[in-house]
C-alpha cells in the first residue's frame, strides 16, 4: 500500500513531528514498506490458532518481594530542598 506525501504529513502532524522534505519522502518509503508486510501478514491462514499463542512460555521476570532494610529518614530527606523534618515539602499542584 503506497502513502501519498499528504498522507504522510498527516501522520506527523497527528504525531506531532516536524518534518522536513526529504523525511517525508524517506517515511513514506518506510511505511509504505511497512503497510505492504502487514498486508502480506493478512495473507496467512489464522484459522484455530489462539491469538494469544507464544513460541516460548511466559515466566514471571519479577523478583521476589522481600522486605530489606529501610532507609533512614534522615538520610531521606538530607538533599530535600525543603522540609519539616518529618516530611518532604512540595508545592500544592491540585487546584480546585
Amino acid at each position: 500500500m503506497k502513502l501519498s506525501k499528504e498522507e504522510v504529513k498527516h501522520i506527523a502532524m497527528l504525531s506531532r513531528l516536524t518534518l522536513s522534505e526529504e523525511e517525508v519522502e524517506k517515511f513514506q518509503e518506510q511505511l509504505s514498506r511497512i503497510l505492504d508486510f502487514v498486508e502480506k501478514l493478512n495473507e496467512l491462514d489464522t484459522e484455530g490458532i489462539d491469538p494469544k499463542f507464544q513460541i516460548i512460555p511466559p515466566q514471571n521476570v519479577l523478583r521476589e518481594d522481600v522486605p530489606g532494610v529501610s532507609l533512614p529518614r534522615e538520610k531521606a530527606l538530607m538533599n530535600a530542598p525543603e522540609t519539616d523534618g518529618e516530611y518532604f515539602i512540595v508545592p500544592k499542584v491540585v487546584r480546585k
